[in-house]
């Protein structure tokens, strides 16, 4: 038997090394069209954590009108100094302190508008007093918004964009603090017994909207199963009932997939026809829909011709106007564990142009390929710009 080399058996060595390691990586890699040996693609994670029992729901807020009113300046003192050894020592009444400023600040800790209030006042300035002492200046009242956040004025006019981290906007200054009357002695006036009172602070009004609410908007009729399909993906708990309008107000959750992103999905109110012309929740609803990347076009199947509520859908989006209509899109079809919804499955298929996934949200039944589909469409569109930054 002849003898290998150090370098032959190293080599014969490698060799087997490769052999295994690629046999591992062809075992564990799942295939996506013409590169299927070459990438793998992210499964979602079903949450751990139990879903928390308590009873109200927590509603996500993407608009809100607000009332910023800055802090009043103190009002400067009016005092004469007296001395036991000099009873007329001249004034020495000190200056308001300055009122405090409301300022909106982006952050990355808060998602949405929940925790702001309709009305915001800063302090006021400590007045002054005697002894040539100076009123304290107040503490400015920085409110914490979402990345993204715009501002408008009470004209609807843009006044701010408050689009990376920190970044601040004065909404309302405070008023500046008035002067005692030693501000006001003079070689002719040199017992002043005047001051000033501190003024008042802005009081304007702003709307906050927030430029991008989630990553994927569930668009559908009422009870079409929008929040039925939302509660089976995520830790939310929108309330589910079998009548029209039961979501009023968006609700969100999160899919976390198993290469570390994490996906928001809202439950956006239901859409009826004539909604572009605010019949229903009409107008409010399609903006929640505008500020959203990827649109998930949610059908009950078991409805009677279910591809007339797709071109509802569709032709509200065109009347309300903007690239709103041509935003990515997932159609859905739910309810198949119904006896009509399987019927009209094949039916729906047939007359839409987009390819269709059946799902049922109650049983469960098909929500992984959905969630795979969801992560694939997003990877596709997601640095696209969307109509409401390009209108900012």
């Amino acid at each position: 038997m002849p003898m290998l080399t150090a370098s032959a058996m190293l080599f014969s060595t490698g060799k087997s090394f490769l052999a295994r390691f690629s046999l591992d990586i062809s075992r564990n890699v799942k295939p996506i069209g013409h590169i299927a040996n070459y990438c793998q693609v992210a499964s979602a994670l079903r949450p751990k954590k139990a879903k928390s029992t308590r009873k109200e729901a927590q509603y996500f807020s993407d608009a809100k009108r607000i009332r910023a009113v800055g802090g009043k300046g103190g009002d400067g003192c009016v005092s004469f100094l007296q001395l036991w050894c000099n009873e007329r020592a001249g004034p020495d009444g000190g200056d308001g302190g300055h009122g405090g400023h409301v300022v909106f600040q982006a952050s990355n800790d808060v998602r949405n508008f929940n925790h702001v209030g309709s009305i915001l006042k800063a302090e006021e300035g400590e007045p002054g007093s005697s002894k040539d002492c100076h009123g304290k200046n107040a503490k400015h009242s920085v409110i914490k918004v979402p990345i993204g956040t715009v501002i408008r004025n009470a004209q609807g006019q843009i006044v701010g964009d408050l689009g990376q981290a920190d970044l601040m906007f004065v909404a309302a200054r405070g008023g500046a603090g008035g002067k005692g009357n030693r501000f006001f002695t003079t070689d002719k006036e040199t017992s002043p017994k005047v001051s000033e009172y501190g003024p008042r602070g802005e009081d304007l009004s702003y709307t906050l909207e927030l430029r991008s609410m989630a990553d994927v908007g569930l668009i559908g009729y009422p009870n079409a199963g929008k929040s039925t399909l939302l509660n089976a993906l995520t830790r939310a708990k929108p309330k589910v009932a079998p009548y029209a309008f039961t979501t009023l107000r968006p609700h969100l959750g999160t899919v976390q997939y198993d290469d570390h992103v994490q996906l928001t999905i809202a439950d956006l109110p239901g859409l009826v026809p004539d909604a572009h012309r605010n019949k229903g929740l009409g107008i409010q609803f399609l903006k929640h829909a505008e500020r959203c990347t990827l649109l998930l076009f949610v059908l009950d199947a078991s409805a009677p011709e279910p591809w007339t509520h797709y071109e509802q859908l569709m032709h509200e989006l065109r009347q309300f106007g903007g690239r709103l209509a041509s935003r990515p899109q997932l159609v859905v079809a739910n309810k198949l564990d119904v006896e009509e919804g399987q019927s009209n499955f094949e039916e729906l298929q047939r007359r839409l142009q987009n390819p269709v996934l059946g799902i049922s949200a109650k049983m469960g039944h098909n929500l992984g390929q959905l969630l795979n589909s969801i992560r694939k469409g997003y990877d596709r569109h997601k640095d696209q710009p969307k109509e409401s930054e390009a209108s900012v």
